[in-house]
């Protein structure tokens, strides 16, 4: 690690993450045309977006930053794979088994399931044996998660933490970094047994919607456990979330997988073979 990435992820501890965020937040939802084509064009040109895949290519057609930033794509932008599938576009940056019921963070770092799943114990050793991969979303990258497999939704869980940033240098740093920042972790029953879907929140991420409950994220206190009352069942390639502002998502998986061949760090896409059964 280099001194300046240990710089960033040493200042980032005093920072008023959530005031950060929610200010972030605000100006992201401001629907001035000067303001958000503004913050629009600067963002194209600074991380090189690549319009021409979007639905909507025209950047001045949005209302605001935040419709932008959660844009749709063109029907034939992502074709689907086969198994199992990145449910989002971004970098592979870790995947494997859960050894001991630990993930990988970054070399050096490990983390529990059970915290990262807001602490229950019962469902965290639904996992054991099991594996995980993640997936960092850059903030040039298409910011809606789609569903890995076909999954009935089980329950819902807001577990509320600190905002570090959630790029590589803060990953190497940082310990228990996905099990500290706020998340909402999605489970889901499959053909293949439980799968959890955690979108981890991140600094400057203004919000975590998802598609049954619309914006969930931020509240406040203590984990909360949401279920609904009708089955919500998502089919393979499904769109479930989204993120205002870039982020991860961390999947796992009662039953492991074997995972393709994709080194780590390595560029994925939505809808891209990340393994199978």
């Amino acid at each position: 690690m280099t001194l300046s990435q240990k710089a960033f992820s040493l200042l980032q501890y005093p920072l008023p993450h959530h005031a950060l965020s929610r200010l972030t937040g605000k100006f992201a939802q401001c629907d001035n045309p000067w303001v958000k084509d503004t913050l629009i064009k600067a963002f194209i040109k600074r991380f090189n977006v690549d319009m021409s895949q979007a639905l909507e290519p025209d950047p001045t057609a949005y209302a605001t930053f935040n419709d932008f930033f959660t844009r749709a794509l063109k029907a034939d932008a992502r074709p689907l794979g086969d198994g199992i599938l990145s449910p989002a576009d971004g970098t592979l940056s870790q995947y494997g088994r859960l050894q001991a019921g630990q993930l990988v963070q970054a070399k050096g770092h490990t983390y529990s399931a059970q915290t990262l799943l807001g602490g229950d114990t019962a469902l965290a050793e639904e996992f054991l044996g099991g594996s995980f991969a993640t997936v960092y979303l850059s903030p040039r990258d298409y910011h809606r998660v789609h569903m890995p497999v076909t999954g009935t939704l089980r329950e819902m869980v807001y577990v509320p933490g600190r905002l570090f940033s959630v790029n590589q240098a803060t990953a190497n740093y940082v310990p228990g970094l996905f099990a500290r920042n706020e998340r909402l972790v999605c489970i889901f029953d499959t053909e293949h047994g439980p799968m959890a879907m955690v979108l981890v929140g991140a600094m400057i991420v203004a919000a975590i919607e998802t598609v049954w409950s619309g914006q969930v994220t931020p509240l406040a206190g203590h984990p909360q456990r949401m279920q609904f009352g009708q089955p919500i069942t998502l089919e393979k390639g499904a769109e479930m979330g989204r993120f205002k502002l870039g982020s991860t998502v961390v999947m796992c998986f009662a039953k492991p997988p074997s995972f393709a061949n994709n080194p780590l760090r390595s560029m994925v896409q939505m809808g891209q073979t990340l393994g199978a059964y």
